[in-house]
This record gives C-alpha cells, structure tokens and sequence, in this order.
C-alpha cells in the first residue's frame, strides 16, 4: 500500500506544482532594499531573454539616419502637409517610408493605407477621404508631444516613435474600449460595470487612494469601501502586469502608501499615469468622429490607451532598444508646422500641464 500510495503523491504534488502557475527555474531576486525587508525585483531570466531577444528581431532595418537632415523643403513641394513641414523633401519620403514599416507592414498596402487611389491608378497624396490618413496625422503630433513636452518628466532621453507600440500592426496592442458590462471573463471580474471599469483610471476615474492612517473607520472620513480597494488593487495588478514589474518596483513593502519612503520609479509611475491621461483626453478622445465602426469598442467609442500600450510588459518601452531612439526621427522630435502649401489652419501646439 505504501508503495501504491508513493506515486499518487508524487503525481498529487506535480499536479498542484502546474496548477499553481509557478514558473520553472532559475529565477534571479534582486533586492531593492535591506534584507529580509521584501524589496526584490523578481525575474525569470529565461523568459525574460526571449523577451528581448524577440524585440531585437521585430525591430526592422530601415534607411539609415543622414548626417544632415537638410533645410526645410521649399514650398509647392507638397500639398495638404500640416505636421511636417519643418523637413527636408529627402527626410520627409524618409520618414513616410518608415511609416508604412512601424504601423502598415501587415496590411502589405504601403503607402496605400493612408493614401487614396484614384480610378486611373494615380495615387492623391494630399486627399484626407481615408480615415487612416487623418488618425496618422494626429498621432504624429502625439508622438512630437511626447518627445518634446514630456521628455524630462517621463519619455527620458530614449524617445519614442510609432514602431514603440504598433510594431507593425495598425493597432498596438493593449489599447482599450468602455465596458459594455456583460462581459465576465477572469481578468475583468467585478470592475467592469459602470464607472467602476479600471481602465477609466487612465482617462477620468482619479480618486484611487484607500489606505486610511487610521485603524478604526470612525476615526477617519476615508469612506473608501472593499469594492473600492478591490478596484484599486486590480488597477495595480495591471499596472505591475503592464510593465513587468513586482509591486517593490514603486512601493516599499513596509509602507505601500507613504510617498517619503516609496522608490523614485513611484512618482515617475505618476507622472507616467498623468500622461496616459493627457494623450487619452488630448487626442484619442478627440478622433471619435474619424473612427469608421468596425474600429470603435461595444459602446461605440473610439480606442484609448494604457501604461501597457507603450511599455508591452517591459518597464521600459522596447527594453531600451536603441532603434526606438527618437532623435533620429527630427518628424517626431520637433513640434510639427504647417508646410507653406497647406491649409492656413495651424494645428493647435499647446503644451500640455506638466504633471
């Protein structure tokens, strides 16, 4: 009987060991902080390696950066160019060619995803009857705030540009729709009715903070209730998830709530968060009419982003990868101007609230 028994075991342990979800071995623990304390930064450097590896892979060869980007072109170069004309006529097709390579290389279209086709095979370049072609637009002046207006606060000298989230599909991943409340899968269970959806946070939901200084409830007015800190822990989750860190990355584990003794990465995380809610407010919102319907979520609003729309698991975007480095694309490091063909509309430039 004992020796029945024996693989039973063995085999009950091997079961719980897969359920359980716990990565195989090495795992590599750094400590942030005194030991014993649980300030650790946990990796699995198998995993992880891939990771970048991958990332180095995706990354596709493009022309290489001119050692002179040359004057601005001249005008009657182009027609209808609002954000970039402030390029050379050589850096400009640079730039465009890059395009189709961050954000249209599945389609297989090229320039065609953003430009229309007449009947006589002529391509209008200056027409804005394609919906794509009004959205790219306004993300290239996303991606010019970002660079320019946030680099000290949170983009840092890396820089971004469109490959940092799309990679070569016409829509990044992790982006995000209103909840049509019916839906219950695992990772949406109990925040995803009404206002309570936790994506919200990244757009108009602010008021997160549950922890109260106090022991007894009647001795503070913190009216927060267990919904609201469930609700605030999967905010988190997500957020840990997003960037591929523990919860030690922005809190020390004594004191999750006291700011004096939270690493720096915390208030970068805030002024990360602050951001998200710029760029959702400033343009994604904004595009709800430039969106055709098979692009808008269930409650027929236009996609918003996330912490993890840019960062895709890594706690910096790309790994750091130095092909995602910005001052090589002067289109996306230096706030756009209207060519001297265009429209004499110029595109608003206000600089966003520094958070």
């Amino acid at each position: 009987m004992r020796h029945v028994m024996r693989p039973a075991a063995f085999l009950a342990g091997g079961l719980l060991l897969f359920l359980s979800a716990c990565e195989l071995p090495p795992v590599d623990a750094v400590d942030l902080g005194f030991r014993g304390v649980g300030m650790q930064q946990v990796d699995n450097p198998r995993t992880l390696q891939d990771s970048m590896d991958a990332v180095a892979a995706r990354v596709p060869q493009l022309a290489p950066t001119p050692d002179d980007f040359g004057e601005p072109a001249p005008p009657g170069t182009w027609e209808n160019v609002q954000v970039l004309g402030h390029l050379s006529e050589a850096e400009f097709n640079r730039f465009m060619l890059a395009m189709t390579t961050w954000v249209a290389q599945e389609t297989g279209q090229g320039c065609n995803y953003c430009h229309v086709i007449e009947d006589d095979g002529s391509v209008n370049f200056a027409s804005d009857d394609i919906y794509t072609k009004v959205v790219s637009r306004r993300m290239i002046e996303m991606n010019q705030s970002l660079n320019v207006n946030f680099a000290a606060d949170h983009i840092r000298e890396g820089g971004i540009n469109c490959w940092t989230c799309h990679q070569g599909q016409v829509l990044p991943n992790n982006y995000w729709f209103y909840s049509d409340g019916t839906r219950r899968d695992f990772d949406r269970y109990f925040v995803n009715e009404g206002t309570r959806q936790i994506e919200r946070y990244y757009l108009d939901q602010r008021a997160v903070r549950v922890i109260s200084p106090e022991a007894l409830s009647g001795n503070t007015d913190n009216t927060s209730s267990i919904q609201d800190t469930e609700h605030l822990y999967w905010i988190m989750i997500q957020m840990s998830e997003g960037l591929g860190v523990n919860c030690t990355f922005c809190h020390t584990s004594a004191r999750f709530s006291d700011w004096e003794q939270s690493p720096p990465s915390r208030v970068h995380a805030l002024r990360g968060v602050n951001m998200v809610r710029y760029l959702n407010d400033e343009y994604m919102v904004p595009l709800q009419d430039a969106w055709p319907e098979e692009r808008l979520g269930p409650m027929g609003d236009g996609p918003k982003i996330q912490c993890a729309t840019c960062h895709n698991g890594a706690w910096i975007p790309q790994y750091g990868n130095p092909a995602t480095r910005g001052e090589t694309w002067p289109a996306l490091t230096q706030i756009g101007t209207v060519h001297p063909s265009a429209p004499s509309e110029t595109p608003a430039e206000g600089t966003p609230d520094q958070p």
